[in-house]
């Protein structure tokens, strides 16, 4: 069977059971402050397990694509180097939410394993969870005496906490789980040593393919565990590892999963994969194009999601795994220019019929990919040249300090494992504690950074279906339900679940809403809350208050009125509206290629983040602004369509944003059917007249292939022009007489820019007549020409410039300048690249001569500056300069 054919047979099988076909959920997660991406197949589904939320169907099945690469389950540094671990992977699985339990799963396991796939039997074995005391849960009789039924005794594992009790973090549903793994050894090793003895021993051809979660608790901050509301079955199944049993294979990258890539890669590097037949590990080619393979995966899919690589968060890490596919190409298999890029296109066509949403983006991705590959590359150049000076001060056989490969790996983005190649190629060795204290000490300062501390939540009254209300109000009676204290870096939250809410909650771009509660605790006394900010956690609207000590008056039944800052609100809705017209004016100036990337509106401005490959002109970003205004002008209203059938909706032209998870119904946004069509679960004003005036503020580059405006409406967009107005006005005063002031002001600066020539044009005539007289003056000591001298310069670039060509001039040299500029005095060193060799460092050096004006430099071993606050000291550094050779 093919990959695709294995895939289709699952949801197949599980269609023919009665459960709902889903598709995947993107990637990155969204609305989930618990997770960056989605690890786990379970994840869309948590808020269901909770009963916080209704689920589409009792019995659910999907592949759902995930990421696994930070926190509990990185597996980043196996990729490549074994035989089944990824970054993103497939997970297919069934979900049962209150109906079916552990007598239906298990049973279908088998069936679906051993009469639709035909896996050997008598190569498969079960896990059940042998209990725990301390959390008291006992011993699951009922899994044993199901799989004993099928299997039999001799082929059933007890299994511990850590194999056979599944959690997805520190709190939430969890349960014992029932593992199924098989044994893909060939028979003489099956015949020598028995597969039972190898479960869970991490070997290669004895692997676990399938989990049966049985979801019976929760697990609270304080470690206890609750019974959840009603009993739900979570498995999952590792699509590659099913694959590879199914196909016969040793390895998942054997799979037609992977083949289609590594045959492509093979051609463009011009080496062979798996010579034969085994992996080649003596060079790492094999490793290599495995590690490519598999990155390139995640990287596509995550950027078709949404997920821009960056420098931070989720987008670092993103950027990392792209990064690491590049150098392991880069090193191992010759590739200088961009390759991953050349890639995308065969992924896309390979997933197209089960994840579309990359073929629609193909170009777009290709390009992201190819403009990262481009920036990285420079850096593995730049980085390269930085190591030679690096190991050039290092002596031979000698150390290269950790924390020189953690700044290397750090500021530089150069991998530190490329470093211990490099190292070790020229006879060095790296520091790998210091570097390891170094990374410890960063990743101790990130966690402080991001310190949150949540208790559980306080179960005040019985919630039934949560609804919002805001579309329509902004004020609403309503119930506490629940509340929990959150400790963070910046203090002490109350997170409020309201039944009911007119608060809008931050998604989609969109901030959330702040405003009061007025609670009555008595008939005598009204309590206000303020509310700074309303999230969406999971399925839950989170209304967050920073006021203090209110467990006594949220721990009761008393009535609240829920009230929206008016005000604020109708700029958010002025902003949200002019977005979606801003992008249909995009879209007509630019083109329908371009694809909303990300978007922010608060009630100061609108951003909005897009894909396209070059600047938006001045021209064009008028152009777009003329259309917002005019449909502002023309007053349209707005028509909101619920409950529209998504396929419905993308037919009649709604512009859907990829990577964000929409239901088999959603809400359609409307103003003027033949311009602005979106789905949208946000507030708007209710016609475009409202939003008064539209005006741009700023466009620039967010990251390869995306552009970034911001905009302001109503008040702000006034503010502008009547600022604008005011300078105009200002101008015309001061050119009185002049018809023309663009034109007076044109002159003006043409006038400044012939001056400046002027002047740059005589500081130059002074600098080499100061070069000149310092040549005179070299003094020589062996071989080395020497210059320390006092000069004149302009300012510290001049400093800079003098100093290199001094050194143009000369041979083996040393270079010692001092100025006064402004008041303050500055150093310059500059030393010939054989006193380097000789282990001279003009940083060390401008930094002890720096001592004498009260000042500190460094820089590079070549060359290094320095500045001060006490001018008088200057004699007294270059008279030390002096005594350095």
């Amino acid at each position: 069977m093919t990959s695709h054919e294995i895939r289709q047979a699952f949801l197949d099988f599980f269609k023919s059971k009665g459960h709902l076909i889903v598709p995947s959920a993107p990637l990155v997660a969204k609305n989930d402050p618990t997770l960056m991406f989605n690890n786990s197949g379970m994840a869309q589904f948590k808020d269901f397990f909770l009963g916080n939320g209704t689920p589409p169907s009792k019995r659910i099945a999907d592949t759902q694509k995930c990421l696994r690469v930070s926190g509990k389950h990185n597996d980043l540094e196996d990729v490549g180097f074994d035989t089944y671990h990824h970054t993103m992977f497939e997970m297919l699985g069934n979900w049962s939410f209150g109906d079916y339990f552990k007598k239906e799963a298990l049973a279908w396991s088998w069936e679906l394993l051993t009469e639709v796939y035909k896996l050997p039997k008598e190569r498969i074995y079960v896990s059940v969870f042998k209990g725990d005391e301390k959390d008291g849960v006992p011993f699951d009789q009922e899994a044993w005496d199901i799989w004993k039924e099928m299997v039999g005794e001799d082929r059933i594992i007890l299994g511990n906490k850590k194999d056979n009790f599944w959690e997805m973090g520190d709190t939430g549903p969890c349960g014992p789980c029932s593992e199924i793994h098989i044994d893909l050894r060939d028979q003489a090793d099956v015949d020598a040593k028995s597969g039972k003895e190898l479960v869970n021993a991490d070997h290669p051809q004895v692997v676990e393919i399938w989990n049966n979660v049985f979801m019976q608790f929760e697990r609270k901050a304080d470690g206890s565990l609750i019974s959840l509301p009603s009993k739900h079955v979570d498995t999952g199944m590792g699509f590659e590892r099913l694959c590879m049993a199914i196909q016969g294979k040793k390895s998942n990258y054997d799979t037609d999963i992977f083949q289609n890539t590594i045959q492509v890669i093979e051609k463009m590097c011009g080496k062979k994969y798996g010579v034969n037949g085994t992996l080649n590990t003596t060079d790492y080619t094999d490793i290599a194009m495995r590690v490519i393979a598999d990155h390139l995966r995640a990287v596509s899919f995550a950027i078709a999601d949404g997920q821009l690589p960056s420098n931070a968060k989720a987008g670092y890490v993103i950027r990392r795994i792209l990064r690491r596919a590049i150098r392991y190409g880069y090193s191992y298999l010759g590739f200088t220019e961009p390759f991953m890029s050349q890639l995308v296109p065969v992924l896309a066509e390979q997933f197209k019929d089960v994840f579309p949403e990359l073929k629609a983006q193909e170009d777009f991705v290709t390009r992201v990919v190819n403009e990262e590959e481009k920036s990285f590359l420079r850096t593995l150049e730049a980085g390269i040249k930085r190591f030679e000076l690096i190991s050039a001060q290092t002596p031979a056989g000698g150390i290269i300090n950790g924390e020189t490969v953690f700044e290397l790996s750090d500021t530089f983005g150069f991998p530190v494992d490329l470093t211990a190649l490099l190292a070790k190629e020229k006879g060095y060795k790296i520091d790998e504690a210091g570097y390891e204290k170094a990374l410890a000490e960063q990743k101790n300062r990130s966690r402080q950074d991001a310190a949150k501390e949540a208790t559980d939540w306080v179960e005040v009254s019985e919630g039934g279906d949560f609804e919002f209300v805001g579309y329509d109000t902004l004020e609403a009676n309503a119930q506490i339900v629940k509340y929990r204290k959150v400790k963070t870096k910046a203090g002490e939250e109350y997170h409020i679940v309201l039944d009911q809410t007119p608060f809008y909650a931050e998604m989609g771009g969109q901030v959330g809403d702040s405003g009061e509660l007025e609670l009555r605790v008595t008939n005598d006394e009204v309590r206000i809350i303020n509310i700074v900010d309303t999230k969406k956690e999971n399925d839950l609207f989170v209304h967050v208050s920073r006021d203090k000590n209110l467990d006594e008056i949220l721990n009761t039944h008393s009535p609240l009125l829920a009230s929206v800052d008016a005000h604020r609100r109708q700029n958010i809705m002025r902003n949200h509206t002019a977005t979606h017209l801003m992008l249909a004016g995009l879209r007509k100036v630019l083109g329908t290629h371009i694809v909303q990337k990300g978007s922010y509106q608060n009630d100061e401005i609108t951003r909005f983040d897009f894909s396209h490959f070059a600047k938006v002109t001045d021209e064009e970003l008028k152009q777009v602004e003329d259309i917002v205004n005019a449909k502002i002008r023309a007053n349209i209203a707005q028509k909101t369509y619920v409950n529209v059938p998504i396929d419905e909706a993308i037919k009649k032209g709604a512009t859907a944003t990829f990577g964000e998870k929409y239901g088999d119904f959603v809400r359609v946004v409307e103003f003027d059917p033949q311009f602005s069509v979106e789905l949208c679960g946000g507030t708007h004003v209710p016609s475009t007249g409202e939003i008064a005036l539209f005006k741009f503020t700023s466009e620039g580059s967010v990251s390869a292939g995306v552009r970034r405006v911001e905009a302001v409406t109503g008040e702000k967009a006034l503010e502008i022009i009547s600022r604008q107005a005011e300078v105009i006005s200002q101008l015309e005063e001061l050119f009185k007489g002049q018809k023309d002031v663009v034109k007076a002001v044109e002159n003006l600066l043409s006038e400044k820019a012939t001056l400046l020539k002027r002047i740059e044009a005589l500081e130059n005539e002074k600098l080499q007549q100061t070069k000149q007289g310092l040549l005179a003056q070299v003094e020589t000591k062996g071989e080395i020409s020497v210059i320390i001298a006092r000069v004149e310069v302009a300012n510290a670039d001049a400093l800079k410039s003098l100093t290199y060509q001094l050194k143009e001039s000369l041979g083996t040299c040393l270079i010692v300048l001092g100025t006064v500029l402004n008041g303050k005095p500055q150093l310059a060193v500059m030393l010939s690249e054989d006193l380097v060799a000789q282990g001279k460092h003009a940083g060390n050096i401008v930094k002890d001569l720096a001592k004498e004006v009260k000042g500190g430099g460094g820089g590079q071993p070549f060359f290094a500056t320095a500045g001060g606050s006490d001018a008088s000291g200057l004699d007294a550094a270059l008279a030390k300069a002096k005594t350095i050779l």
